[in-house]
């Protein structure tokens, strides 16, 4: 089912972010321009977002292996490493936290939600279901801005839900 990508809708109240956090999320977002960085951001019940998590982007990988299936590379898309997110996510887990949030930065584009991003988020096997979305933009060199996507409660899925732009809290 082809539906327009997710905007940012910047009539909506921004979501707290920890400083720490989004300082890291951009750093990871910065340094691996002109690619595309992914990672998680693990939390708990008392703090949402406490801890982001890289993950190494083997788009580029996937496509050079089989560019049937994968037609695009990490400058424009993201893969995560399977070993690295499942210690992530085990790791969380026998802390007591969970992943509340999957990030990846878009290089020369918008904080949107493409269409790839939500198959992706909404597929059935989707490892960390409920967890909101971030894109960081990189424009120039530089973040341009950071919006979180987060899942409808009532329908478990992104549609109607617009983006939110995040705000850096001191912690």
């Amino acid at each position: 089912m082809a539906r327009a990508r997710i905007e940012l809708n910047r009539d909506l109240d921004p979501v707290p972010l920890p400083a720490s956090v989004m300082s890291e999320i951009c750093r990871h977002a910065l340094d691996t321009a002109p690619e595309e960085c992914c990672g998680l951001v693990v939390g708990s019940i008392r703090q949402r977002f406490e801890n982001p998590c890289r993950i190494t982007n083997v788009m580029t990988k996937m496509h050079l292996s089989d560019p049937v299936s994968f037609p695009r590379d990490a400058r424009q898309a993201y893969y995560m490493t399977e070993v690295e997110y499942l210690r992530a996510q085990q790791e969380a887990e026998t802390s007591g936290r969970f992943v509340s949030a999957v990030y990846h930065s878009h290089v020369d584009a918008g904080a949107y939600l493409s269409n790839e991003d939500l198959a992706y988020a909404e597929h059935p096997l989707f490892p960390f279901p409920g967890a909101a979305q971030i894109v960081i933009s990189v424009l120039g060199g530089r973040v341009k801005e950071a919006a979180i996507f987060e899942m409808d409660a009532v329908t478990r899925d992104f549609r109607g839900v617009n983006g939110r732009l995040l705000e850096v809290i001191d912690t």
